[in-house]
């Protein structure tokens, strides 16, 4: 999808050999996802899912999605067939979709899927809450990953953010990822700076009070 694979695969593969990874891990322990760029008929689909596998060279990936709900019911149903056969032939762990609103998961569900999908990745945040397409989703059993869990850093100086996250003695991106989290999804909050990715993480520190949560769900704009 986003034609790094072979280079992610390298860096992952070079840290596990390196006397940083201090852990010990694995290629079991680190979690790989990579997505189908475009919906598109059955082989195609299929040749691009195993093609992803042997550029990152990790032998298999952990988790492949659907891009995006875009090329028509016919070419949704038929990549999402070429994910479950890559699933049953051990290319691929777990299979979900991106982007997908409400019309394309029940589409998805009504044809009655060997696999369903196990996850949706789509952006939420308290600027952009997705309410409706989010409770279908935890209705479902389908997890919800949250992209731009921090609003792309446009909110952070929003007064109610600022507000909280004094309150909490954190910060507004820790703030914002504990909001997502206690939403039930798995945040994706994005940075290129190590400390900051560091401190992104640390939030198990604080928990947001119910009257707190609410004050954050009624930004949506």
């Amino acid at each position: 999808m986003y034609q790094n694979e072979k280079e992610t695969g390298t860096a992952i593969e070079a840290f596990l050999a390196s006397e940083a990874n201090t852990e010990a891990l694995k290629r079991e322990d680190i979690h790989f996802t990579t997505k189908l760029a475009r919906n598109t008929e059955y082989q195609r689909a299929r040749k691009s899912i195993t093609q992803s596998v042997k550029a990152s060279g990790l032998g298999y990936i952990d988790l492949f999605l659907l891009h995006s709900p875009y090329g028509g019911k016919t070419m949704r149903l038929e990549s999402w067939r070429a994910v479950e056969d890559a699933i049953e032939a051990g290319e691929v762990k777990t299979g979900g979709v991106s982007n997908f609103g409400v019309k394309h998961l029940k589409e998805l569900l009504a044809s009655k899927p060997r696999i369903r999908p196990a996850v949706n990745q789509i952006e939420v945040h308290p600027f952009n809450t997705r309410t409706e397409i989010t409770k279908f989703c935890q209705d479902n059993d389908i997890v919800v990953e949250a992209y731009a869990p921090l609003v792309r850093a446009l909110r952070m100086k929003h007064p109610a953010i600022v507000s909280l996250s004094e309150k909490y003695s954190c910060t507004p991106a820790q703030l914002l990822v504990r909001w997502s989290l206690q939403h039930g999804y798995v945040p994706l909050p994005k940075s290129v700076t190590k400390t900051r990715i560091v401190e992104n993480s640390k939030i198990d520190g604080f928990e947001i009070d119910k009257d707190d949560m609410a004050k954050m769900d009624s930004l949506d704009e």
